[in-house]
């Protein structure tokens, strides 16, 4: 027996009330999915019967997010800076307060000029590729230690058009001729603790650990980041990370002891530090 998508909906809907924060516009877009429609499809047209075959495929999708699944993975997308990223599970999921990262870096990059950034742990490309529209004189260094995480970046690339991003295969700093250096050096790079609970919680236990945590204090990768720095910025370049809701004090403290002037947090969406920013003096 056929169902109407607005029947479809609120059922979903109710299933999904312990597993998402937003069960019924996880529904829709779990629906729009499959129907290969917008969402605004469903308030125009409510009472339409949803065939036996969508019905089943549906059921296949809204199953797999009950299990747990992140959404965008089994969709296979997420959106950032208004562009439609491919994701999947060799990557993290890019999210909104990372927007505000790009935000900081726009604010200090020209955008008439020409510079060379370098994005560390890139995952899809997200920060890399939104710098690269926004400023299409950069030239933009994307890495990753995971080539599986690279592909999806340079897939994102070509599907956005985007021709000044270069991608390498790198641990952080390690396959980076010793030669080139950067006006800006840019990351999210993991910064959980290693046994802090939030690791089995929501999607998180669905995305790669190593881009997720990083040692006792959170702090292994950034320090890492530091330690290369002088070697690979510019005199005059910024240095921009983003970190822990908690981890403002000891970033800013570490940017400080590395020699960076200048040194600010950035709040997020919730008001909470996130991005740390520092300058290696001229």
């Amino acid at each position: 027996m056929s169902s109407t998508l607005q029947d479809v909906i609120t059922q979903a809907t109710a299933l999904l009330a312990d597993c998402s924060d937003n069960p019924r516009l996880d529904a829709e877009l779990l629906l729009a999915h499959v129907m290969d429609k917008d969402r605004g499809y469903f308030y125009t047209w409510p009472d339409q019967e949803l065939p036996p075959q969508l019905q089943q495929a549906f059921e296949e999708l809204l199953q797999q997010r009950l299990s747990g699944k992140p959404l965008a993975y089994i969709l296979g997308t997420r959106e950032f800076w208004s562009m439609n990223l491919s994701v999947t599970p060799d990557v993290l999921i890019p999210r909104a307060d990372t927007e505000i990262l790009v935000e900081q870096i726009l604010e200090k990059t020209p955008s008439d000029k020409a510079f060379r950034i370098l994005d560390l742990g890139t995952g899809s490309g997200a920060i890399a590729l939104a710098i690269a529209r926004e400023r299409p004189h950069a030239d933009v260094y994307a890495i990753d230690q995971s080539e599986a995480a690279l592909d999806v970046a340079k897939h994102n690339a070509e599907k956005h058009g985007l021709k000044n991003v270069r991608f390498v295969h790198s641990n952080w700093y390690e396959a980076l001729p010793e030669e080139v250096s950067f006006d800006f050096i840019v990351s999210n790079p993991p910064y959980i603790r290693d046994d802090d609970p939030h690791l089995e919680q929501g999607d998180l236990p669905h995305e790669p650990r190593y881009a997720l945590a990083s040692g006792k204090e959170g702090l292994d990768d950034i320090e890492k980041i530091l330690n290369g720095l002088r070697q690979y910025l510019k005199p005059g370049g910024w240095l921009m990370l983003e970190h822990g809701y908690d981890q403002g004090t000891a970033v800013q403290q570490r940017f400080t002891e590395s020699g960076l002037e200048q040194v600010c947090c950035h709040q997020d969406l919730q008001g909470l530090d996130r991005i740390c920013i520092g300058r290696l003096p001229v």
